[in-house]
């Protein structure tokens, strides 16, 4: 019984053998083939990088033929040169313009050789520039300061015109078009910001914000708009000492009179110049000796709308303009208006206030009639007044 299981036991030893033997052969097998076949890659890969290699070495210019490359780097070119061009076009014909009052310094401003006549040049700046003083001089880019004369000036249009007579040969700027000009082109102005002594001939650039700008403006040191300017509008700086300079487009031909900046806490980048073509116009006139005198009305008003004024009057406050004064032999006496009427309409367009009745009045001429429409007790009338001379 024993010996029967022993002989059981090593014939179940001798299948146990057999049983492992057959499975670790495969195994084996499988090794040795894979590594073969990892060997035979590496060993066909660096067979074709050799080729490879070689057959660049021999014909180098296949990659040229055959092989498109993508550039990712990108060329960069720059042309824009700025404004430099045109800035020394006009700089010369800048000057600081000085004036004094008793050999003493009053204000400073900028102004330009606008026109050439003979040996004669003429230099134009804003009026209030020149306002109040009893002698003006220039300085010009060559450090020589000259005194100049006050051909005339108007200070409605806030234009004056001096003169410098000279052997010497001066620039004279070039005269662009305003008109011509689309709101987004380049401009650029030159003055003498702040302080003359510092920044003189300083250039500041932007673009044309806007055209034909109705812009409010007192004529004297107060609060009260008294006048209306039809400016364009820019956001180049400019600030106190640049009025009277010139606003150019890119190529440096002036477009425009720069003569006051919007002054407000929250306001940035509103500056305006008068166009080119009403400033050589009044220009032109002044040197000419041409009646630039404005229609008349004879009346002083003030605004309607002030409380204090209508009390007065014993008007009720409201748009328009109340008189406070009527001149004796006047267009105004002549046509029936008296202290205490309130002006609403002139030759059929509202007037709101004083500003807006002094731009409408000055677009007419000396001898022309129009249509007033007043307030007087409560009640609407209709008069028709002569424009005269003042």
């Amino acid at each position: 019984m024993e010996e029967n299981n022993l002989n059981q036991l090593n014939s179940n030893n001798n299948s146990y053998v057999a049983t492992e033997t057959s499975k670790k052969e495969p195994i084996k097998s499988s090794i040795k083939l894979v590594i073969i076949i990892v060997v035979s890659m590496i060993l066909s890969s660096l067979l074709g990088a050799g080729l490879v290699l070689l057959l660049l070495h021999f014909h180098p210019d296949i990659i040229k033929s055959n092989v498109s490359v993508t550039k990712q780097e990108k060329e960069v070119t720059v042309t824009d040169t700025g404004i430099a061009d045109g800035v020394e076009k006009v700089y010369d014909s800048v000057v600081v313009v000085k004036t004094y009052n008793s050999n003493k310094l009053y204000a400073t401003g900028t102004g330009f050789i606008y026109k050439q006549s003979g040996n004669k040049y003429y230099i134009i700046t804003n009026y209030h520039v020149i306002q109040g003083g009893s002698s003006v001089s220039v300085l010009f880019t060559s450090g020589n300061e000259e005194k100049v004369s006050l051909v005339n000036g108007d200070k409605y249009a806030d234009i004056a015109v001096l003169s410098y007579e000279t052997s010497e040969t001066l620039t004279v700027a070039e005269m662009g078009s305003s008109e011509d000009m689309r709101v987004g082109d380049t401009v650029f102005a030159i003055g003498a910001p702040l302080d003359s002594d510092i920044y003189s001939w300083s250039v500041t650039r932007g673009i044309l914000s806007g055209k034909d700008r109705m812009v409010e403006v007192s004529t004297s040191n107060t609060y009260t708009s008294d006048w209306i300017m039809q400016v364009i509008q820019t956001d180049a700086a400019i600030n106190t000492g640049n009025s009277g300079g010139p606003l150019c487009n890119a190529n440096g031909e002036v477009v425009g009179v720069t003569n006051m900046k919007l002054v407000n806490s929250g306001v940035e980048g509103m500056g305006f110049a008068i166009p080119i073509e009403e400033a050589t116009s009044y220009a032109d006139a002044l040197i000419t000796g041409e009646d630039v005198s404005r229609p008349y009305m004879g009346i002083s008003m003030v605004e309607a709308s002030n409380k204090t004024y209508a009390s007065k009057y014993s008007v009720e406050a409201q748009e328009g303009v109340l008189i406070e004064n009527v001149a004796s032999d006047s267009p105004a006496a002549k046509a029936g208006l008296k202290t205490g009427d309130i002006i609403v309409s002139f030759d059929d367009e509202k007037i709101d206030k004083v500003a807006t009745l002094r731009y409408k009045l000055y677009k007419y001429k000396v001898g022309d009639t129009v249509t007033i429409k007043y307030i007087r007790n409560g009640k609407t009338n209709t008069t028709k007044l002569t424009l005269t001379a003042s």
